[in-house]
């Protein structure tokens, strides 16, 4: 089996927590990417981090959690600034997200920080989120998207208090239609789809993705479960039951999850194997739901196994 390389940006969630009556805020490793990495690793697969971490107190956690998790650091640039913080708050188990720090820790790998040898010997590589917003690591991500000869796979990962006016929404589109009409796989949310095109039927988001160019297809809908779109039909399948805590880092499982079988099969024949992914995405996602969320959460195949039996 071969490696995933994982590109996009690590920071540190400080997630709104009631203790004793007094609300407070846990510190958690975090970022979409780092999620995902860490999801490959822990389910068994080998991945590379490739990304930068500031060079503080922060950095160094974020930098030893990854080198604990198994996940590879070539590809970690390391720059003198604060590392980003993202605050947040809670809607029942929903997250939402607030982010400081300029210039972000996370968004400082460039163009010349890219580890070609790295890239060349990947079997899959995953790249989207909010570190897309930014350059240089925007320019990074293009280059080496273009470039890469295995399984591409993109998460658009949108954050709405990052797009303050139409102008911005617009942008976003354009930008991640661009990685879109290359893809092998295109994870997002229900959530996602609505921000991007107005559009809360999954089926007719997937298919519009589709017609750019995707390979495939998968919408998430949270507790609904997640539809799925591939060149020889199109599925819905429902989620596990879970008594949910906190959905922090779900999206990003499902994506780990995903990634993991791919490196596990290859490339997938059909409608049939993206539908057993899935089925095995969505049931990691449950698990991650039932705990307290990010990186930490992510379970292993034997975790997965004793809650859901062989899937």
């Amino acid at each position: 089996m071969g490696y995933a390389v994982v590109l996009g940006e690590a920071l540190i969630d400080l997630l709104e927590e009631d203790r004793d009556g007094e609300l407070i805020y846990r510190q958690a490793i975090g970022g979409a990417p780092l999620n995902v990495a860490v999801g490959v690793a822990r389910l068994g697969g080998a991945v590379q981090y490739a990304g930068s971490l500031g060079t503080d107190v922060l950095g160094d956690r974020i930098a030893a959690f990854l080198a604990e998790a198994g996940v590879g650091e070539r590809g970690v640039r390391r720059a003198a600034v604060p590392t980003t913080l993202a605050v947040t708050t809670f809607e029942g188990a929903e997250p939402a997200f607030t982010f400081y720090g300029e210039p972000p820790s996370y968004a400082l790998l460039g163009p010349a920080d890219l580890d070609r040898d790295i890239l060349a010997g990947g079997e899959v590589l995953y790249t989207g989120s909010i570190c897309l917003l930014r350059e240089p690591f925007r320019a990074a991500a293009r280059q080496a998207w273009s470039g890469f000869s295995g399984l591409r796979v993109f998460d658009p990962n949108v954050r709405p208090r990052l797009l303050p006016d139409a102008a911005a929404v617009t942008a976003l589109r354009e930008l991640v239609e661009e990685f879109f009409a290359t893809a092998d796989l295109v994870k997002l949310s229900l959530a996602d789809a609505q921000l991007l095109y107005a559009e809360s039927d999954p089926a007719a988001a997937a298919d519009r993705i589709r017609s750019l160019g995707a390979a495939a297809v998968v919408v998430t809908c949270g507790a609904r479960g997640a539809h799925v779109a591939a060149a020889d039909g199109a599925v819905s399948l429902p989620a596990p039951s879970v008594r949910a805590i906190d959905a922090t880092g779900a999206g990003d499982s499902v994506m780990g999850a995903l990634v993991s079988r791919l490196l596990a099969e290859g490339r997938p024949a059909g409608l049939d194997d993206w539908q057993r992914h899935v089925r095995f995405a969505l049931a990691v996602a449950g698990l991650v739901c039932e705990r307290q969320g990010g990186a930490t959460a992510m379970p292993t195949p034997a975790e997965v196994t004793a809650r859901w039996g062989e899937i």
